[in-house]
């Protein structure tokens, strides 16, 4: 009988010698001295002696130690040996576990010859234990050789050597992970006994089981799987070895994320199979028991944890919602994970561990009050101080929402809850309250439709049909007729339908009957479930502002979230969703391309993804009465999808019926709305309007455009639009639109507020479409003048302005005025922009000239020689004088506009000094303030011409900017100065403070165009930022939210140019700032708005040493509390807190304000929050030092008050004894030194007694009528009271006295 085999804890243990009398290696064979011919017959020989002999021969010493020596060098092996090997030894255990099952069965005594079943018993044990061992050790060895990767190397060789043996090491450790864990179900108790089984048997099993699972590519085999999940539940659960496994299965946790679900499929398997959930059980005790600061110590620990809870709560929800009791106190952990996953549990537990309701009612109740405090937790953690928690228990309600496990009753606290997290501070719990409004719209249990007016329509109906039936039903429950008790569940769902209904129906409807439900009950549950519904309807519909913010936010998920809940919203026809879809558009414009994207992918869906009418009538109605920022927006929309092919040429056609009116009930405003789209979509496609020029022409300036006014602008754009092609038509046969075109300028037939948009786009359309349009502008300027100077009467202006110019002139209509000045100015900019295309197209023709000549010389002249050639022409500037001919041909092109040629001038030029003076006569603009708008919008373009023309009337519009009452004027001025800035910045630098000063206007319209300007031209390196940079500043507060948002948008785009310019201006704004006139918080509002902007480390540093030196400069204490917060409000690195230490001496007279000391304390408290514990200690000594100083210098202070205080009071009583030894020459100023005399307050709580004053003041005091009275005003003031005296007591007085001192000198 073979002596009994303990498992040893390492392979080769078993070739030490042990005391103790067990199976022990004796002669292991040296593998690597073999050659393979000798390798290979060993292997046969082993693999013949375990397959010829019995199945306990694995016992034998010689065996034994040869199985030994091949599994200790297995790697050495080739891919055939090892399937040989492996395959004899899974086999001989295959055929084992059976014989197990036998020994039961064999008589207690055995027959003569045979065994004894005691023996038996033994072999059978020790056979399981040894093939175990080296099937497990195999396992082991190959995993660790494949995750090095050179078994699988050998593996492929061998595959490709020799293809007979199919060595799949997956599909033999699955066969072995699962013949260990078959031996484990066996009924082992006939090995080991009645009593437990082996412990070093199992723990060697559990050990390899849990080092198996430490292997993430392993765990991805299904089957090995499942077998090592069988191998850990069956040692936990059938063999009573929970806590062990317990610990085990918790470290492999905590080190590997991987293991979490697999760990917890294998405890959910086990407590299914053995119907026994001790082991799950104990996990989760075990959990809970342990430390929350333990798991902020191990965040990947706890996230683990996490993930196994999570699974374990999906496929076991049963058993954990008996258990979770005891995970709910780390709620009060400080590890957000665990917070995370808990609520992910309950999520899962109130979806699917009360489904079923089985059980009396009591177990029915105990679990409902379970399933409520789970809901109450999860809503309280909405609130959590984490924002991932936050965000996880709004996607765990979105969950619920998913899986309809939220009630009716819940479910608008739930909504409530959402909206309130839209203005998180948070981004990413905002995104899940978004998704949380989007899953409760797709999933409410109201209804397709949510609008209000409908909800309220149905609900009054339905109530008052309530209220009939209370009185005159004597029960309840009884139905009020035999066919409404059949009808219930239908009528129901035809109630939610008819409070869907549009709201012209509900109107057609209004007198209709309603559908009958059946009895008093089901009424009373459906006007609940209305008026649930009308206030989810409310909830979201209020909504809506909050979500037109979100649109504006920095955050791009905010945005593409925002804009698919609109879109639900839409779909749900909640009020007010149509309206704020709209002001998506402008956010085409966004650098952000997913938020770019989310808009056109929106717009296509709502919109486009329609039939082609019924597209078309969708963009006629966003483009009608859109404004100009959102027209411009679906602009780029249109044309974008035009290029794209989303919008088809059905569509088109579509919109060409609705401009032509083919289509029955079109208005003018739709006509023109078409146009407008199909100039659109004419940007990225010429071609569309080509084929309908003659229906633009007579539609868009016919007698429809006397009923639209703004179709004939439209027109206008159209055909600006023109391609080349049908320019080049409408140039030969275009007199007839031309005619138009003049007419429709100068004749004024247009309304006054639409024919100047119109006449703008009509002067464009001329210099884009006409041949020669400077010879049709001077026709178009003629024409206008003769129509203006040639009438007389009406609204006229006298002609002061001008006499020297125009005085054949007496009067002259102003509006008409005002229109020929606005015609004037408007040719003179189109004409040097028509100059400035033309010197474009001569130098690209130039270009292309020097070219071909290029290439034709490289073809005819050696490379060479064409080199030298360009040298030579190069050296002589023979390109360039070129370049400057041309140039000097535009600078007096531009200049003839206005200042003329050298001899004359021309027509503008003549209209520009009338203009001038006209301007200059602001009390006769002051009665027009219409003309006084166009002559100065013409002035302005005039000087944007010409820079000599702009120096002589710069003073005027500044001038014109700051005095003149119309804001309007005003507005234009401060728009048309940014113009000039970036035309002439030499002529408007000396004027930056003047600009600066715009931003202090009281009109809200000049003040945003003021901070619009500054920000186009600082941002765009057109200005450089000057010491007036502070006006911007205070902008930030503002009392206009648009201003105040510009103004952070300013600073906000600064602080991304180079290094961040808000550095280096900070303390110059702190300075100014101080200086200036504003409310403290407004100042603490704009520095702290100011620092944030601020992010690198090294800058903050250097702030720290400039705001402590600007200490030094400054004796006002409110300079001092100023710096101090700016300070407060700086992120200290170790290197600034020691910079603030270094510079003490700074600062250290300022430490005695309490305000100034509370600033530092803050500072103190903001570091020993993130501060490193060496570093502490020093923190410790700097707060300790500030202390002492701030005391020594309170105290200090309060002894120089009393000192002075004591000083002016002996000074006053050294002068009231000086009076009184003066006589009476000085009883004047005795009586003018008691009614002056003032103790200062801050003297402290002292009384004077007048048996502490002389004698001879007290006699004084006596005979005067003039008394100082001491009284205590407060804790430590003191209030010298002197009161009126009047001049005949004094006079009195003096009497008395001079007649007292005479008595004494006659005494003497």
């Amino acid at each position: 009988m073979a002596p009994p085999f303990f498992f040893p804890s390492d392979l080769k243990d078993l070739e030490e010698e042990s005391d103790e009398h067990c199976l022990r290696v004796e002669s292991a064979v040296q593998i690597s001295s073999l050659r393979p011919a000798e390798l290979e017959e060993l292997v046969k020989g082993v693999a013949f002696d375990l397959s010829d002999k019995e199945l306990f021969c694995i016992e034998e010493q010689d065996l034994f130690d040869r199985i030994y020596s091949l599994v200790r060098d297995f790697s050495r092996l080739s891919p055939s040996l090892k399937f040989n090997l492996v395959e004899t030894l899974r086999s001989n255990l295959s055929v084992l576990l059976p014989n197990v099952d036998s020994l039961s069965r064999a008589p207690e005594q055995a027959p003569c010859g045979e065994t004894p079943i005691a023996e038996r018993i033994t072999s059978h044990r020790n056979a399981l234990k040894i093939y175990s061992f080296f099937l497990l050790t195999i396992a082991l060895k190959e995993e660790s050789s494949n995750e090095t990767g050179g078994s699988s190397k050998v593996a492929v060789q061998g595959r490709r050597k020799n293809p007979g043996y199919s060595w799949n090491w997956e599909v033999q450790r699955s066969r072995i992970v699962n013949l260990i864990a078959n031996s484990l179900e066996i009924n082992l108790s006939l090995l080991f006994g009645s009593t437990e089984t082996d412990e070093n048997y199992l723990s060697f099993i559990s050990k390899c089981g849990f080092a198996l699972y430490e292997n993430q590519n392993l765990l991805k085999d299904e089957d090995t799987r499942n077998a090592l999940g069988r191998i850990i539940g069956t040692i936990a659960t059938k063999h009573h070895r929970i806590d062990q496994t317990c610990v085990s299965i918790l470290n492999l946790i905590h080190k590997f994320d991987f293991a979490a679900p697999h760990i917890a499929e294998a405890v959910a398997a086990a407590e299914k199979k053995f119907g026994d959930g001790s082991l799950a059980v104990a996990l989760i005790r075990e959990i809970g028991r342990t430390d929350p600061k333990d798991y902020v110590r191990d965040g990947v620990g706890a996230e683990n944890v996490g993930r196994f809870l999570i699974e374990m709560a999906h496929l076991s929800p049963k058993l954990v919602s008996t258990n979770v009791g005891v995970l709910v106190p780390h709620f009060g952990g400080d590890s957000y994970k665990i917070r995370n996953a808990l609520v992910a549990v309950l999520g899962k537990l109130v979806a699917l561990a009360y489904r079923d309701v089985e059980g009396d009612m009591s177990s029915k109740a105990l679990r409902l009050r379970g399933k409520q405090a789970m809901l109450e937790i999860l809503i309280e953690r909405c609130r959590d101080v984490s924002a991932y928690t936050r965000s996880r228990v709004l996607q765990v309600w979105a969950e619920l929402c998913e899986q309809n496990s939220v009630s009716i009753g819940l479910w608008n606290e739930v909504a409530s809850i959402a909206s309130g997290r839209l203005g998180d501070k948070s981004a990413m719990v905002r995104k899940s309250a978004l998704n949380l409004l989007i899953t409760m719209l797709q999933h409410n249990p109201f209804g397709p439709q949510l609008r209000i007016a409908a909800f309220e329509a149905t609900l009054e109906k339905y109530k008052e049909k309530l209220h009939g039936m209370e009185p005159s039903c004597p029960s309840e429950d009884a139905p009020k007729d035999d066919a409404e008790t059949g009808e219930v569940v239908e009528e129901q769902q035809e109630s939610v339908s008819d409070s869907c209904l549009p709201c012209s129906e509900e109107q057609k409807e209004s007198n209709a009957t309603i559908p009958d439900i059946g009895n008093l009950e089901q009424i009373r549950a459906l006007v609940a479930s209305l008026e649930a519904g009308l206030r989810f309807s409310r909830c979201i519909t209020s909504l809506m502002p909050t979500l037109v913010q979100l649109l504006a936010s920095s955050s791009a998920t905010d945005v593409e979230n925002t804009i698919l809940l609109l879109m639900r919203c839409r779909q749900f026809q909640i009020d007010g969703s149509e309206e704020c879809l709209r002001r998506m558009l402008p956010l085409v414009f966004s650098q952000d391309k997913s938020i770019y994207e989310a808009v056109e992918n929106a717009f296509i869906t709502i919109y486009i993804r329609k039939s082609p009418m019924e597209t078309a009538k969708n963009l006629l109605s966003v483009a009608i009465g859109s404004s100009i920022g959102d027209l411009a927006a679906l602009e780029c929309l249109i044309s974008s999808l035009v290029s794209k092919g989303e919008i088809s040429s059905s569509t088109i056609s579509a919109l060409w019926d609705f401009f032509s009116f083919n289509v029955n009930g079109v208005v003018a405003v739709q006509s023109r709305g078409a146009l407008s789209i199909l100039c659109m979509a004419a940007k990225s496609s010429p071609s569309i309007l080509g084929a309908h020029l003659q229906d633009i022409i007579d539609i868009g300036f016919g007698r429809w455009a006397k009923e639209e006014p703004l179709l004939a602008r439209t027109a206008c754009v159209a055909l600006e639009r023109l391609s080349e092609e049908d320019k080049e038509k409408l140039r030969s046969t275009g007199s007839r639109v031309f005619g138009i075109l003049q007419s429709l300028i100068t004749d004024f037939w247009l309304p006054e507020n639409i024919w100047y948009a119109a006449a703008d786009k009509a002067i464009s359309t001329i210099y884009s479409v006409h041949p020669t349009p400077e010879i049709f502008a001077v026709n178009v300027v003629k024409r206008s003048l003769s129509s203006v100077f040639s009438c007389k009467g009406g609204d006229e202006v006298s002609n002061g302005a001008g006499e020297e110019s125009i005085n054949f002139l007496s009067t002259m209509p102003a509006a008409k005025l005002g229109r020929f000045l606005f015609i004037t100015s408007h040719i003179a900019l189109n004409q040097l922009v028509y100059i400035e295309s033309c010197i474009r197209k001569i130098t690209k023709q130039k270009g292309k000239k020097e070219k071909l000549d290029s290439l034709s010389e490289a073809v005819h002249v050696h490379p060479t020689e064409a080199t030298e050639v360009q040298g030579i022409n190069d050296e002589l500037g023979l390109g360039a004088s070129v370049d400057a001919l041309i140039d000097s041909l535009a600078e007096r092109a531009e200049r003839e506009i206005v200042s003329g040629g050298s001899v004359e001038k021309y027509l503008i030029g003549y209209c520009a000094p009338f203009l001038s003076k006209l301007c200059r006569n602001l009390n006769l603009m002051q009665k027009f303030p219409q003309l006084q708008a166009s002559a100065m919008l013409a002035l302005c373009r005039l000087m944007i011409i010409d820079s000599h023309f702009c120096e002589a009337n710069l003073q005027l519009l500044f001038t014109v900017a700051e005095s003149t009452p119309s804001e309007t004027v005003r507005s234009n001025c401060t728009v048309a100065l940014g113009d000039l800035a970036v035309r002439f910045p030499n002529l408007l630098e000396p004027w930056t403070e003047y600009m600066y000063a715009r931003l202090q206007d009281p009109s809200v319209s000049v003040r945003k165009n003021a901070v619009l300007v500054l920000s186009h031209l600082i941002l765009n390196d057109m200005m450089k930022v000057k010491g007036y940079i502070n006006e911007m500043a205070v902008c930030i507060e503002d009392a206009d939210e648009r201003i105040s948002s510009l103004a952070k948008l300013f600073f906000h785009e600064l602080s991304k140019k180079g290094s961040n310019p808000i550095y280096n201006l900070l303390p110059d704004i702190l300075g100014r700032l101080c200086n200036q006139n504003l409310k403290e918080e407004s100042f603490c509002n704009i520095m702290q708005f100011l620092i944030s902007s601020i992010k690198k480390d090294r800058q903050m540093e250097a702030l720290v040493e400039k705001l402590c030196n600007r200490f030094t400069g400054v004796t006002d204490v409110r300079q001092w509390e100023y710096i101090a917060y700016c300070l407060s409000q700086l992120s200290f690195s170790e290197k600034g807190l020691k910079k603030l230490i270094e510079y003490f001496k700074a600062y250290e007279h300022t430490l005695s304000e309490e305000s100034v000391m509370n600033h530092f304390r803050s500072i103190i408290a903001k570091c020993k929050k993130f501060a490193k514990p060496e570093f502490k200690a020093c923190i410790e000594e700097f707060d300790e030092k500030l202390s002492k100083i701030h005391m020594e210098r309170k105290d200090q202070e309060i002894t120089a008050r009393n000192a002075l205080a004591h000083q002016q009071k002996i000074g006053t009583l050294e002068g009231l004894l000086m009076n009184d030894r003066g006589g009476g020459n000085n009883n004047e100023n005795l009586s003018e030194d008691e009614t002056d005399g003032v103790v200062n307050p801050s003297m402290g709580r002292k009384i004077i007694k007048k048996e502490n004053l002389p004698d001879m003041n007290d006699t004084r005091s006596e005979q005067s009528c003039v008394s100082s009275v001491v009284t205590e005003a407060e804790a430590d003031d003191m209030e010298v009271q002197s009161p009126k005296t009047s001049r005949k007591g004094i006079l009195k007085s003096r009497t008395k006295k001079s007649r007292g001192l005479a008595t004494a000198r006659s005494h003497r």
